[in-house]
């Protein structure tokens, strides 16, 4: 497909952007452009000098090597295939360089484009393209990774230790199993685990296994054909199909039901996917890392896991500790989460530091970005103090019957009230209705709250409390914060 190229509408275009250009940029980026066709325009050069994008033209892989540790980004030339990709890609991984890789095609060249995006490539640009808001914006983009790379924090000594290990692993790219409470950073060392790869600029793909419908899970994994159910209107590529050639991230991997645990297994072992409503096999390759909070030997024990899927996934394991036993963490972790808010002006006052500091934090890292995140919405000025800090776990010895509701419950006490006839309420009773204050909404709570006393009186911990009711031990934590801020109200019938 032709195009007729009006340098005079360019040029214009250029004078109103080129201003943006200079206050976005305060420095130039250097671009290795590799195009075995033709060397680069005038057209092609001045838009890119416009957004501050200085060119390091090649046009043989032998040149690129030469000049590829001067550049910040490389910019191909891609027909026909992505052969060319692909050996571009080979070369900067092999001197551990993170560069994205822009590739220009033809516009007529639409599938290419897709296979090109799919194989991990930064971004995708007409080859003829010379508008300088397009190079701009991925100027843009660029900056904005760089910025953004390398934003984990690993401040103790036990994680420093911990990443220096991850970043070995990493390169040997291994199946890895990582291991750690809730809450305590599992997907973010697994995204350390991608980014150290050779695999970084490929998809990271990332799911969890226990916050799916079991009827869903396998759809999701597999992925399907157009009319395999009612409903399938079009094909569906599965997760291990999405992650081809990149990472496949499975959280809370304990919770995967028994047969697609099997099936798991064998897409590990022969590397082939099946969709749902197919014959055919669909060759991957990806990476994967799987993540829980379980013991996967005891569940190996009670027959709630496959032996030889543990063995399969835990060719090595990673083990991320409770933030409460990485105290070095706790304070550069809240700097970086209100950093991330766009409010790096808010600082943290002497005994809101003493008080995050001394906190246990049985919600890990997720719990501290919950409070800071309520700190920086109800503080007054820049600073967060500690009357802003509000926790989200409510000490065993604070889980008391509230005054409130034995005086809701007419003076009952607890034994009281377990030890009556409740065969008796629909019989007549000489309960005089006005002494009675407890609505149906505040009956409901108060049952919960027995229920979730006598779990915490009769468990060790609160994981196994959580166990034991059959919930969460997030949604535990939620439930007995409403029931600390619960203040029954009075209620009367006229």
């Amino acid at each position: 497909m032709s195009q007729t190229i009006n340098l005079a509408e360019i040029n214009s275009k250029n004078k109103v952007v080129n201003e943006e250009s200079q206050n976005a940029k305060g420095l130039a980026l250097n671009a290795l452009w590799l195009d075995p066709f033709a060397p680069p325009s005038a057209l092609h050069k001045k838009a890119l000098h416009e957004a501050s994008i200085e060119l390091l033209s090649v046009s043989t892989l032998d040149e690129l090597k030469k000049v590829l540790n001067k550049t910040n980004l490389v910019v191909i030339r891609i027909k026909e295939n992505a052969s060319l990709y692909d050996e571009v890609l080979e070369l900067v991984n092999s001197v551990k360089l993170r560069l994205p890789i822009i590739c220009r095609i033809d516009r007529s060249d639409f599938e290419l484009g897709i296979q090109i995006t799919q194989r991990g490539a930064f971004q995708v640009l007409a080859s003829d393209c010379v508008k300088v808001e397009d190079w701009i914006s991925l100027a843009e983009k660029v900056i904005e990774k760089q910025k953004n790379r390398n934003t984990y924090v690993f401040v103790d000594k036990e994680s420093k230790k911990l990443l220096t290990l991850a970043e070995k692993v990493a390169e040997a790219d291994v199946t890895t199993l990582i291991t750690g409470p809730t809450g305590s950073g599992k997907e973010v060392l697994a995204k350390v685990l991608h980014d150290a790869s050779s695999r970084y600029s490929r998809p990271f793909v990332s799911i969890n296994c226990g916050a799916i419908p079991e009827n869903l899970m396998e759809d999701l994994l597999f992925g399907h054909e157009k009319g395999a159910f009612t409903g399938a209107i079009k094909e569906h590529r599965g997760v291990f199909e999405q992650a081809d050639t990149g990472t496949l991230f499975l959280d809370e991997i304990g919770e995967l039901p028994p047969n697609l645990q099997t099936k798991l297994l064998r897409v590990l072992q022969e590397r082939n996917v099946t969709r749902l409503g197919s014959n055919n096999q669909t060759k991957v390759d990806f990476r994967l890392i799987a993540a829980t909070n379980k013991d996967l030997k005891k569940a190996i024990e009670h027959r709630e896991f496959r032996e030889d899927l543990y063995f399969r996934i835990s060719t090595f394991r990673l083990s991320i500790a409770p933030l409460k036993d990485r105290p070095d963490d706790i304070l550069p972790l809240a700097t970086h989460i209100i950093s991330k808010t766009g409010k790096s002006f808010v600082n943290l006052s002497d005994e809101a530091q003493e008080n995050l500091l001394t906190y246990h934090w049985p919600g890990n890292v997720r719990e501290l970005d919950n409070v800071i995140q309520r700190a920086l919405v109800i503080r007054k000025g820049s600073t967060v103090t500690k009357e802003d800090l509000i926790f989200d776990d409510l000490p065993l010895e604070q889980l008391e019957q509230p005054a409130e509701l034995s005086h809701s419950l007419g003076g009952k006490t607890e034994s009281s009230f377990l030890s009556e006839d409740h065969d008796s309420v629909g019989s007549s009773s000489t309960t005089n209705p006005a002494e009675s204050a407890l609505n149906l909404d505040d009956a409901v709570r108060h049952s919960e709250y027995l229920t979730i006393q006598s779990a915490i009186r009769s468990t060790k911990n609160r994981n196994d409390a959580a166990k034991a009711l059959g919930i969460s031990p997030r949604t535990l934590r939620y439930k007995i914060a409403q029931l600390k801020n619960f203040e029954p109200k009075q209620f009367s019938f006229e």
